[in-house]
């Protein structure tokens, strides 16, 4: 319905006021190109994907990852110790080790152990990665959790520079994750776009993933602000404390992992919805023209052949006249 509604957009109505005398539109808001349309119609479908996208860019919000840090042992030796801003190159370095083995070693291996082509598609590898979110956020309120309990174990409940004897390598779990998340989501996006959009478009499809970052940014100060205000009414102290030892970050952890759970049932909605990408598409057409011989008989094609041809031919005068 919507397709139809848009393609009015491109109908020439009367070809004197429509168009000028260099053939192009007398006015371009009142008549578009098929080219125009086309590529509204490609944003609007791919849009309800890309915004399944925005939870894996949401973030714990302010400066809570460094003041976590900062509360454990980060020492590695008696005479080194790794600077509290430095964990999240764990992330880094995890999408950089993930990409290499991902293309080096795990697809070709996975190939050769079944014996043909193997290749996960951009929209899966977007659901994947999603589901790693989630287990980030949950493994990171679980971490916090029991980071709470020592710090008040240890007496150190309104003390928020304390060191608790915990070591900082208990966030490399989640980090390790959240690194996974991005390399799956990150990349597969960004080729489900290029596949997906035409090539005049591809500079859209640069863009998408950057936006959907800032969308994820805007979300996380929304989130962040709504559960201080909802959880501090009536004067109470709410989960978002300067003191992390007495806030409730664990809580918001899980919050968060709520919305993501929340988010892949989203996604799980917009990909049937979306139907098959064009490598889908492109891959069963090869398929049936490879499979397709014509079964004859006495010199006359079969009646199972000559059907299928049938059937083509009414698809074919379908779309013509829609």
């Amino acid at each position: 319905m919507l397709s139809r509604f848009l393609n009015k957009a491109c109908i020439i109505q009367d070809p004197e006021k429509d168009i000028a005398c260099d053939g192009s539109a007398s006015d371009p808001w009142s008549l578009c190109t098929v080219e125009q349309v086309e590529e509204l119609k490609a944003i609007m479908k791919v849009i309800p994907l890309w915004s399944t996208g925005i939870m894996v860019s949401v973030n714990i919000g302010g400066s809570f990852g460094i003041l976590q840090a900062k509360s454990l042992n980060r020492h590695i030796t008696s005479h080194f110790e790794v600077p509290a801003g430095s964990f999240s190159v764990v992330i880094v370095i995890t999408i950089f080790i993930w990409v290499a083995l991902y293309d080096r070693a795990i697809i070709p291996l996975a190939s050769k152990l079944i014996g043909k082509p193997v290749r996960i598609s951009a929209k899966r590898r977007m659901g994947i990665g999603l589901g790693f979110s989630l287990l980030h956020f949950a493994t990171a309120a679980i971490v916090e959790t029991t980071r709470r309990r020592r710090a008040i174990k240890e007496g150190h409940i309104n003390d928020m520079h304390a060191v608790l004897n915990m070591s900082g390598m208990w966030l490399v779990p989640q980090l390790l994750l959240a690194g996974m998340a991005e390399a799956f989501n990150a990349i597969g996006q960004n080729e489900f776009y290029y596949t997906e959009f035409p090539r005049t478009m591809s500079s859209i499809a640069s863009c998408l993933f950057g936006l959907g970052m800032a969308a994820g940014s805007v979300l996380s100060s929304l989130i962040f602000s709504t559960v201080e205000h909802v959880t501090s009414r009536g004067g109470k102290e709410g989960w978002v404390l300067d003191n992390i030892n007495k806030g409730r970050y664990d809580k918001y952890y899980w919050v968060l992992a709520l919305l993501n759970a929340v988010n892949i049932l989203y996604y799980l909605v917009c990909s049937w919805s979306y139907g098959p990408t064009s490598d889908q598409l492109s891959k069963l057409s090869d398929e049936n023209s490879s499979n397709e011989k014509p079964l004859t008989q006495n010199g006359f094609v079969s009646k199972v052949h000559k059907a299928s041809h049938v059937s083509e031919d009414i698809g074919l005068n379908v779309k013509r006249d829609n």
